[in-house]
């Protein structure tokens, strides 16, 4: 693990393989239902030994049927076969569903080399099938690619897409834009789910990843009891930016991870307005009012840590003058967090998590000994 705090922590072996959770997430969404309908690919189905066909559709599933999101309706006239998706998190939860998306957008910041991810990789080798095509959004949704991939409907429940987008995008195919009730980049993994779930006609499949997701978030927070209550600050620390502190708030998945492990976002995060964004800035000349007992940032490499650590206002942060400072520099780990899913949430419970705990079980003990 490349991630590090002010202090050194050691490196973790990981307990469990990605190819081992991908495993388990697609074994339950096969338990859920006798099959699993089209598995997208190349267009054909491949199914882990032991586990029931995906050659057919959901015997359940009643098509068209009409899925609700923030720029109206969008009716789906029969199970889809060929998936598309933008953004990040979507291709995760369609093959969490047993579906394999046939385009996704090329993973461009923490992924691997491949342009995917290893949760993703490990899951679509537990699945069978054919890897998506990959298109970069690096200056935004690639239409002609995706229009090329002749998708039946294209997954966009947790991204940003404008009214702009979506219309061009619905002329390709069917769309499924993000809640009406979340903001940009505000949808849950939970809600990704269900909405997906639903668009795919998936709906109990979908029910069931959510409570085995949850399930295994559960049972990850009682094994790091130090983790409930305390308080974090999730955000950007960079000295070289013009913007030096970022703090996200509770709509982005991050602050939402933390607070499902029994975290609790610190008071003075929660009284700011954020007005539905993801993030806030904040001053560095304030920077001493930032308290929580941790605080979660990220960077591209350890040494960052020194230059904060000296800097007169930034040092001040109290988790940083408290050594409380978790600073990770692995981009995947990152993005597992960031980006949560069904597939890359039991990832980050092995190989994110650990480090997570350690700094809030040192924020107690420090805690403690100044009492």
């Amino acid at each position: 693990m490349t991630s590090s705090s002010l202090t050194s922590r050691p490196q973790r072996t990981r307990k469990h393989s990605a190819l081992t959770i991908g495993a388990a997430v697609l074994s339950l969404t096969l338990l859920a239902g006798c099959s699993t309908g089209p598995s997208g690919g190349s267009g054909t189905s491949s199914t882990p030994s032991g586990a029931a066909t995906t050659e057919s559709t959901d015997s359940t599933a009643q098509f068209p049927r009409t899925v609700e999101h923030v720029y109206g309706t969008t009716e789906i006239p029969e199970q889809p076969e060929r998936v598309a998706t933008v953004s990040w998190v979507n291709q995760d939860v369609a093959l969490s569903l047993g579906v394999v998306p046939v385009g996704m957008a090329a993973v461009e910041f923490g992924g691997n080399a491949g342009q995917s991810t290893d949760w993703f990789d490990a899951a679509l080798q537990e699945h069978g099938g054919t890897a998506p095509e990959k298109y970069s959004e690096a200056d935004g949704i690639d239409f002609e690619a995706i229009a090329a991939l002749e998708p039946d409907v294209i997954l966009a429940a947790y991204s940003g897409i404008t009214q702009e987008d979506y219309d061009k995008l619905s002329d390709i195919a069917p769309v499924v834009a993000y809640p009406k009730d979340a903001p940009a980049f505000g949808t849950s993994w939970q809600d990704s789910t269900r909405l997906i779930g639903q668009a795919l006609g998936k709906d109990a499949e979908a029910e069931a990843v959510v409570q085995d997701v949850e399930e295994q978030v559960a049972q990850a927070a009682q094994e790091h009891p130090a983790l409930k209550d305390t308080t974090f600050l999730y955000g950007t620390i960079d000295p070289a930016a013009a913007d030096q502190i970022s703090l996200y708030t509770k709509v982005d998945n991050r602050p939402k991870f933390l607070e499902s492990l029994g975290m609790t976002e610190a008071p003075v995060m929660a009284e700011q307005d954020a007005q539905g964004q993801f993030f806030i800035t904040w001053s560095p000349e304030r920077a001493d009012e930032l308290e929580s007992d941790v605080f979660i940032s990220w960077a591209a490499d350890a040494s960052v840590g020194e230059t904060i650590a000296a800097d007169p206002l930034l040092g001040s942060i109290p988790a940083v003058a408290n050594d409380s400072l978790l600073l990770q520099t692995d981009q995947q780990e990152t993005l597992s967090v960031s980006a949560a899913s069904p597939l890359s949430i039991p990832w980050a419970l092995e190989n994110v998590l650990p480090e997570i705990a350690e700094t809030a079980e040192a924020a107690e003990e420090a805690s403690s000994s100044q009492q």
